[in-house]
């Protein structure tokens, strides 16, 4: 079995500490496709092979992929995970560069949390006016097919 894993360290000699999508997948906590999907747009750099054709990926290739999966646990679209993670690898880059992206997406999760509350608000108060009962009317159903909530285009 030594002789099995000497073999494919020889094929790569100065890879020794190179890992196979699978345990960069499990390592950094991203599915080895979406893996593969952060590769495709560029946000990993080329990542080297083998002489098999196999993908190998370092230290620094999992600390790339934990921070995207960091920023999409945060909500961060795949554009602005691309240019955080170029302004990651910049040493020149402003924090005002990145804290302006930050901000503007803190800003779009703002928006988005008041329209939930809105809604939820909407929805708290139909249920409340609704008896819930064995009758066919409801103020729930009589809401959804007003016409006056239908906003043009």
């Amino acid at each position: 079995m030594a002789a099995a894993g000497s073999a494919l360290v020889a094929d790569v000699p100065a890879a020794a500490a190179a890992l196979t999508i699978g345990e960069a997948a499990k390592r950094s906590g991203v599915s080895a496709k979406m893996v593969r999907h952060y590769e495709s747009l560029g946000l990993l750099p080329a990542v080297a092979r083998r002489l098999n054709g196999y993908r190998q990926y370092s230290e620094r290739d999992i600390h790339t992929l934990q921070f995207i999966k960091r920023s999409r646990d945060l909500g961060f679209s795949m554009l602005e995970i691309s240019e955080l993670v170029s302004l990651w690898r910049n040493r020149r880059r402003t924090s005002a560069s990145v804290k302006r992206i930050a901000q503007a997406h803190a800003d779009g999760l703002n928006k988005r949390i008041e329209a939930m509350q809105e809604m939820r608000n909407t929805l708290t108060h139909l249920i409340h006016c609704c008896h819930g009962d064995q009758r066919p009317d409801c103020p729930i159903l009589e809401d959804l097919a007003s016409p006056a909530h239908v906003k043009s285009h």
